[in-house]
């Protein structure tokens, strides 16, 4: 039996400007006590975050995503989140390498659209109707949006995983901005969930940027 206790930075990703909201997420900084798939899958579980992300190889930028139910080759916010905590200029994940760039308050990664787990986009007419949309069953990720000003690129979104695993609704979600930027071919400005902020624009050879706020809640031992 392992009796060794394991330390997890809770962070908060995609944090509205006063602070507040921002996707919660477990880094794993050293993950040596859980090696393989199956006892990280257990610990993400255990911890219920939306992800949780262990890092194998802090000086290469490896990492190793996970909701509480499946492994994610590529997911937004443990990415921007890790490379904040650990000051990285390049992350990577099983889809790929991924640059970070600090700017300001916020942090940024460039990704590929297709890296995305699918999503189902589901354009609303306006923010209220997004704003009023009761949780589906489970089934599709569903991914509702509609324009708030759409001048100005400002987007109201809701992301609806529908895996049955406990997150019946999803903060912040980057992949899907990633999607959807490179679906409207614009910058965007998405408020998501309760409040949170993803800043987006589109870039060379199908690469996106993806930017937004960390803050460091505490850490958890295991």
């Amino acid at each position: 039996m392992n009796t060794t206790a394991t330390d997890i930075d809770v962070l908060r990703v995609f944090c509205a400007g006063d602070g507040r909201h921002g996707n919660a997420l477990g880094v794993v900084r050293d993950p040596r006590d859980h090696p393989d798939e199956a006892s990280r899958q257990a610990l993400a579980k255990e911890l219920g975050f939306s992800e949780t992300v262990f890092v194998d190889d802090p000086e290469r930028g490896h990492v190793d995503i996970y909701t509480p139910g499946v492994r994610l080759p590529f997911a937004g916010h443990p990415l921007i989140g890790a490379a904040w905590l650990l000051d990285l200029e390049v992350v990577r994940p099983q889809a790929g390498e991924v640059w970070v760039r600090g700017d300001g308050e916020f942090t940024w990664i460039e990704a590929r659209a297709e890296w995305a787990p699918p999503r189902t986009l589901r354009r609303y007419g306006s923010a209220a109707e997004v704003e009023a949309l009761e949780v589906p069953e489970p089934g599709e990720w569903i991914y509702a949006w509609a324009w708030e000003e759409e001048a100005a690129g400002r987007i109201r979104a809701r992301g609806f995983p529908g895996r049955g695993d406990g997150i019946d609704e999803d903060e912040a979600t980057g992949a899907a901005a990633l999607l959807l930027t490179a679906e409207l071919g614009r910058a965007l400005n998405i408020t998501q969930g309760r409040g949170s902020q993803l800043l987006t624009a589109p870039g060379p050879d199908g690469i996106v940027e993806l930017g937004g706020r960390v803050r460091l809640e505490g850490t958890l031992t295991r």
